[in-house]
């Protein structure tokens, strides 16, 4: 298999190939053996509210997230819940970001650097597992690289003002989905100064940027009020900051040999001058620009012949201008946040792995302009070889991430354990309360118990997991109870008992119930418990 000339001068097929392989990626185990695990249920059972109910959770807890739910809302109620309308929003949203990266280095550095990049997405391991995630933050990647290309097709002298409206609309879209996805604006801020941008598109991308900011800020400013709910993240420790340090080593070598990358010499690659020029407004000898894109010309017969590049042109920006600033400033950006608030989690800023693959794309056009020194035909084999090898050695985490066991818990498993335990007239405890989500994910396998320590369900409270009964009143329902159900989380998974509610679970269930059935289900624990003495004894 090797790359055909063919397909190297179409963009749409160097933006559609990716797409069509990240979706395939997505789709292999999309159903993780019909697991959902805590994050996923809480879109799940979000999505199945109505449009009121929703709104008015959001004016208590996640409305960081409120654009996805709603959308998420859309797609269950047209066609229904299941793991596939969970999770398939997320790989198209990959797919798409995919083809955006492609098209991103297709028109900097050429068609093997764009093939490359694209294809290196959807095989980088955090994006493999967040391909599959019922969450918005595959869809944060989307539209920012989707807002990426059009900044480059600005920069490249097609900023029109539609390009422009789009920018500032894909970046609003992202930060509603959420705001941290701002981070992507100081990113392409660097790209601008990098690339010497003209005043004109300096102050057009000003205008675009503020008025994005201005749509999310309101948003931002009301999820400071829930700010509770991200307080399980840890401060910030140097360990956290290893796996930054090594995406930054990377990305950095990638960025250095991008710009060495390509002299006019390589077949295909159309990556001559791409580090000096981005591969826009040549002069050919007569003076005369050449508009055409180095990689339309690719794969053409005579398309080695070396060109001497001209000098840079103003605001046409380099692929390390581009790939750098995307991978970095976030990276940095949310470390610097998290010195004042813990707020380091890597799939925050997912979207800062589009210029992880762009660079790791520019190392791919290096291989294949070395190759090409020695042999033009080899050197279309170049890139299906790496990919093949990246697939294989990538193979063992990549079953690792499409099985239950790479998730804490899984919602659904503990639910269908619930469905066999259960007796008619059993009481059921969740501890913490945050785990009644396994009924309000699947509450047909409860059929026939009673949540007796409810006292206001998730709907009626606008809350995720509902309002429970105070202290005194948990007890007294505890002991009216034969027989209990528990759901909780399993050892290893389970944080020490928080709360006076909780500890009276425990504290009764100790005392007055003795266990008879207790098992553990992908990272949940499903128990049985029976009186001792007469119910009401006390």
């Amino acid at each position: 298999m090797t790359c055909d000339p063919r397909v190297l001068r179409r963009p749409l097929l160097v933006g559609l190939i990716p797409a069509v392989w990240t979706v395939l990626l997505g789709l292999w185990g999309l159903s993780r053996q019909n697991s959902v695990w805590r994050d996923e249920a809480a879109t799940w059972q979000v999505a199945r509210r109505s449009t009121g109910d929703i709104v008015r959770m959001l004016e208590h807890v996640d409305v960081v997230h409120s654009l996805y739910y709603l959308c998420m809302h859309g797609l269950f109620a047209g066609f229904g819940p299941s793991t596939t309308v969970l999770r398939l929003p997320s790989v198209l949203a990959v797919a798409a970001a995919a083809a955006c990266v492609a098209l991103i280095g297709h028109r900097l550095a050429g068609a093997y650097v764009g093939l490359g990049a694209g294809l290196a997405l959807g095989l980088l391991p955090a994006v493999q597992f967040y391909l599959q995630e019922g969450r918005p933050y595959a869809l944060v990647a989307a539209g920012s690289a989707a807002s990426t290309l059009l900044l480059v097709n600005a920069l490249r002298g097609r900023g029109r003002k539609r390009t422009w409206a789009a920018y500032a609309c894909a970046v609003l879209v992202c930060g509603w989905l959420n705001w941290l996805a701002l981070l992507i604006l100081p990113a392409h801020l660097i790209t601008l100064l990098w690339s010497r941008a003209p005043r004109g598109v300096r102050v057009r991308w000003a205008v675009a940027a503020g008025a994005a900011t201005a749509g999310v800020l309101p948003l931002a400013l009301f999820s400071l009020d829930q700010s509770g709910q991200v307080s399980w993240v840890p401060p910030l420790t140097w360990h956290m900051m290893i796996g930054p340090a090594i995406l930054l080593a990377i990305g950095g070598l990638g960025g250095l040999l991008g710009r060495r990358t390509g002299t006019g010499t390589a077949p295909g690659t159309g990556m001559g001058a791409a580090g000096r020029t981005g591969a826009a407004g040549r002069t050919d000898r007569t003076g005369r620009a050449d508009r055409t894109d180095p990689a339309d010309r690719a794969g053409r017969p005579g398309s080695a012949v070396t060109v001497e590049p001209p000098g840079p042109v103003t605001g046409s920006p380099s692929l390390a201008a581009v790939g750098l600033p995307l991978l970095a400033v976030p990276q940095l950006g949310l470390i610097a946040l998290s010195l004042v608030k813990p707020l380091f989690v890597d799939r925050y800023i997912l979207f800062s792995l589009l210029g992880l693959a762009l660079l790791i794309g520019a190392l791919i056009g290096r291989a294949v302009d070395e190759v090409a020194r020695r042999s033009r035909p080899a050197a279309r084999c170049v890139l299906p070889v790496l990919v093949a090898v990246a697939l294989v050695a990538l193979l063992p985490q990549s079953l690792a991430k499409r099985s239950p066991a790479s998730r804490v818990d899984d919602v659904l498993a503990a639910a269908e354990r619930t469905r066999q335990l259960k007796h008619d007239g059993d009481g059921v405890l969740f501890i913490p309360a945050a785990r009644r989500d396994t009924w309000l994910v699947t509450p047909d396998a409860f059929t026939g118990t009673r949540d007796i320590a409810l006292a206001e369900s998730p709907e009626e409270s606008g809350t995720l997991k509902g309002v429970e009964a105070s202290p005194a009143r948990v007890r007294a329902a505890m002991l009216a109870q034969r027989r209990i159900l528990l759901v909780t989380d399993a050892a290893g998974v389970a944080r020490p008992t928080r709360g006076r509610r909780d500890r009276t679970k425990a504290e009764v269930l100790a005392t007055h119930f003795t266990l008879v059935s207790d098992e553990r289900i992908r990272g949940r624990r499903v128990a049985v418990y029976e009186r001792l003495a007469p119910a009401g004894g006390g």
